[in-house]
């Protein structure tokens, strides 16, 4: 396959404190989808700091304008959420809303793009139940949850030095990140052989 750039996968994630171990899990996630030649976005900790999502409401700040962006240029996104209580964060679920913004894009919310998830939780229970949920509203968001999914058990020390400390830690990342980017590299393909012009936001 042969493309005039990069596919460009968006990562959201992590929580309010910085290092935590979905922000960790991300970036490690990322940086494996450099690695397989995309280009890439993250957009974490402060950054996702946005006001409740009211749709009634037109004025959008710096912060959510900048996600919308990102997301309406992306082929392919990467969301980690911790585990609170059995679901996703508020914070990231907050983030995810966001994306109604998006309803009438010619590429509606995530429309024709993998999305790669990753949980970060203590218990089994925790994992597998914020995992079902996470994957649900991408499917809701018209999204293609990546066959694969990372589960990251937070309690037992899964990162050193900001790095998987152990190779059963990366290695989950490393495959979530190569399904989104040759999801995103066949979909691109498939446009450019149909002559459609990748769609790229303009705000």
């Amino acid at each position: 396959m042969t493309h005039s750039h990069k596919p460009y996968i968006v990562g959201i994630g992590g929580t309010q404190r910085p290092g935590s171990s979905s922000e960790l899990a991300l970036r490690h996630c990322l940086a494996a989808a450099e690695k397989a030649g995309a280009e890439t976005d993250l957009i974490c900790g402060p950054a996702l700091e946005l006001p409740l999502f009211d749709p009634g409401v037109a004025h959008r700040t710096p912060a959510a304008l900048r996600l919308l962006q990102a997301l309406r240029r992306a082929d392919g996104i990467v969301i980690a959420t911790p585990s609170y209580h059995g679901g996703m964060s508020g914070m990231i679920k907050n983030a995810i809303d966001y994306t109604e913004d998006m309803r009438e894009d010619a590429r509606s919310y995530f429309d024709g793009r993998a999305v790669g998830c990753i949980v970060c939780a203590a218990g089994d229970q925790a994992l597998g139940a914020t995992l079902i949920g996470l994957r649900s509203v991408v499917h809701a968001l018209r999204g293609w949850p990546t066959p694969y999914a990372a589960t990251i058990k937070s309690n037992e020390k899964p990162f050193a030095d900001g790095k998987p400390a152990r190779r059963e830690v990366a290695q989950p990342l490393e495959i979530v990140a190569s399904q989104v980017v040759r999801f995103a590299e066949m979909a691109m393909a498939s446009h450019i052989e149909d002559g459609a012009p990748r769609l790229v936001a303009s705000n």
